[in-house]
């Protein structure tokens, strides 16, 4: 999609005009119904439209107005306008317009909000007009987005460019997030993601990839016991983005990446497994973040570390009952292979604070079926050892519309986690509390290091159906909030 930001004057194919609520119209769309003698206000009257945030109300342009169509899109309460409000309007636009057979729309929002507004505008067009159509070789000409080209109308258009060079980076953040999420797994595998990351380096990212043979001189038997029955070699992705002062801590992010999970010798229901093809969405996040803040030239230093693993049940597959040793030394018994996440997360993040020694950790995984029994959709889970980064997390979250919710960890969780047989087992007690013992297993490895694990396993696939940011199975979500947690937080 081509983003550009104008002035007034530019006008090109159908025309959006921004309305507030109870139908409050702006100056721009009060202009547009005057020229057509009240006709906006009377499609209005005859319609379920009054403004609220994300309504579209789509008409033929009236005679007098130099436009093909009108699209009318709610703000909501006008002292109450957030930047996010008109990235979601601005999206709703687009997933209206996108498969309707226009090629171009001027967005009028000029005298709304200021240039971030304006720029997070293009972010929600961006966000909109995600396709994944690399394996649909038959799709029909009316099933192919026309729309190609919005111009943002603002006051400011130099310095709404200057904001668009920073949200434009984080927007082909979430597009490579959503990309490998959607890649099927007979494409997307260790190897080939490992590949695939070593090609950030043309952004300015360093590249480092750990194989097997480096990872059993370091002792990872715990994340090689969850690939053992795959014959696709497991691999640990590191992309490191030095913007910020030399010699400074770094802020460090780890993800899971099992492209794909059948459970291994704990098969899962055959049921919705091809979804598991999402199992890597923590490391989507990253992979997306870490081009974020390289595409913007961040002014922070940050580590990206990915597990990339595949989980799979032929004759050499760890086996329930299986105790094995993690890079800390700690052993660990297995009692589901199914949860096998937290045993790569284990020793990626024991690596992570050794070698590193970061200013702090956050790692993303989908981790637990739980999770989505807890929060749904809507949220993700965070569990954190650090009330800073927590209550960063959450304003973070507001501000970028990828909301958190902490939920709690402590001693008595610990219990869960407890064996005769090692020092911890891999699952908890049945069905309680099973996101909470998966977090208390993932403490056992940050060294007290603060940390927060984020449970994305509801938000990371399949998205919410009512948001037009979200058109895609594969969400791309945490790369927006987590940018946002870096910039409002981090950046010298």
């Amino acid at each position: 999609m081509k983003i550009a930001f104008a002035a007034a004057d530019s006008v090109a194919g159908s025309l959006a005009l921004p309305v507030f609520a109870e139908n409050q119209f702006s100056a721009s769309a009060q202009a547009a119904d005057e020229t057509s003698g009240g006709q906006l206000k009377r499609a209005v009257e005859a319609a379920r439209f009054s403004g609220k945030p994300g309504q579209t109300l789509e008409i033929v342009a009236p005679a007098g107005i130099d436009a093909d169509r009108i699209v009318l899109f709610g703000l909501g309460a006008q002292d109450k306008l957030e930047a996010k409000i008109v990235e979601k309007a601005a999206a709703a636009v687009v997933s209206k317009l996108l498969l309707g057979g226009e090629t171009s729309i001027s967005l009028r929002l000029d005298g709304v909000g200021d240039a971030e507004a304006s720029a997070r505008a293009g972010l929600g067009v961006r966000l909109a007009s995600y396709r994944f159509d690399e394996f649909r070789t038959k799709l029909g000409e009316d099933k192919k987005p026309s729309l190609g080209a919005v111009t943002i109308i603002v006051d400011d258009v130099a310095a709404a460019q200057d904001q668009w060079a920073s949200w434009g980076a984080v927007a082909d953040g979430v597009d490579l997030a959503r990309d490998v999420t959607n890649l099927p797994p007979n494409v997307l595998n260790p190897e080939t993601y490992a590949k695939k990351i070593e090609g950030l380096a043309e952004h300015g990212l360093e590249i480092e990839i750990l194989d097997e043979a480096k990872m059993s001189e370091l002792g990872m038997d715990m994340l090689l016991a969850v690939g053992q029955g795959s014959d696709k070699e497991s691999h640990i992705a590191i992309m490191k983005w030095n913007g910020g002062e030399a010699g400074e801590k770094p802020l460090l992010f780890v993800g899971k990446g099992l492209t794909f999970d059948s459970g291994g010798i704990s098969l899962k229901p055959g049921a919705g497994m091809d979804e598991m093809k999402g199992d890597m969405g923590g490391s989507a996040a990253v992979v997306g973040l870490m081009r974020a803040l390289a595409g913007r030239k961040a002014k922070v230093n940050a580590i990206g570390i990915v597990g990339l693993v595949e989980n799979m049940p032929d004759g050499n597959a760890q086996r329930p009952g299986d105790i094995v040793r993690s890079m800390s030394g700690q052993t660990v018994e297995i009692l589901n292979t199914d949860a096998e996440g937290r045993l790569v997360l284990g020793d990626v993040l024991w690596y992570s604070q050794e070698r590193f020694d970061p200013k702090l950790i956050i790692d993303l995984a989908t981790l637990t079926g739980a999770m989505l029994i807890a929060l749904g959709n809507t949220r993700a889970g965070i569990f954190s050892n650090d009330d800073t980064i927590s209550e960063q997390l959450f304003s973070a979250g507001n501000a970028s519309d990828e909301p958190v919710w902490r939920m709690p960890l402590g001693a008595d969780y610990e219990k869960h986690i407890e064996t005769k047989n090692a020092d911890m087992r891999n699952v908890g007690e049945g069905r309680l509390a099973g996101s909470i013992s998966a977090a208390e297993f993932l403490k056992c490895f940050v060294n007290d290091k603060p940390w927060c694990h984020i449970d994305i396993a509801g938000t990371a696939m399949g998205g919410m159906k009512d948001d037009p940011r979200q058109p895609s199975w594969g969400t791309g979500w945490g790369v927006r909030v987590l940018d946002r947690f870096v910039r409002d937080n981090y950046e010298g």
